[in-house]
């Protein structure tokens, strides 16, 4: 299979971080593999590129979000799987566990006090796009 969203992906490190991209800022397939093992679901095309591309990069995976490490996505009782939290633990981003065949799904935030989810009408990828574009210029 082709890659959709790898070199965009990986594009985000030297645009955020003025930096060349390194293997080492990316999972191996076998590590992510590995780390989804024990999971009883599949992760969309999108995240797992967005780990390949950026999983090991602390200064990207912990921008004012924290994404969530492979072996720590989980499913909640609503049936989201849920990769990522703002650093006030008070909003968690997934996807619908119906849509994770789908190679770029829509991004759904839960308020973590209300419970309920709400979708961000927007691709994963969309998404992460835009929320770096935010977090960094949030900086400067």
């Amino acid at each position: 299979m082709t890659d959709m969203f790898l070199e965009k992906f990986r594009a985000l490190v030297p645009k955020y971080l003025e930096d060349e991209w390194q293997q080492e800022d990316g999972l191996t397939p076998e590590e992510i593999d590995s780390a989804l093992a024990a999971h009883k679901f599949t992760v969309p095309l999108v995240l797992r590129e967005f780990y390949l591309a950026i999983g090991g990069c602390e200064d990207l995976m912990e921008a004012y979000h924290y994404f969530w490490d492979p072996e720590e996505l989980e499913v909640d009782d609503e049936g989201f799987l849920m990769f990522l939290e703002d650093e006030e633990e008070q909003f968690t981003w997934g996807f619908r566990t119906a849509d994770l065949g789908i190679p770029d799904p829509i991004v759904w935030r839960r308020n973590n006090t209300r419970g309920q989810w709400k979708s961000e009408e927007g691709t994963f990828s969309e998404f992460v796009f835009d929320m770096f574009e935010w977090a960094f210029n949030e900086e400067d």
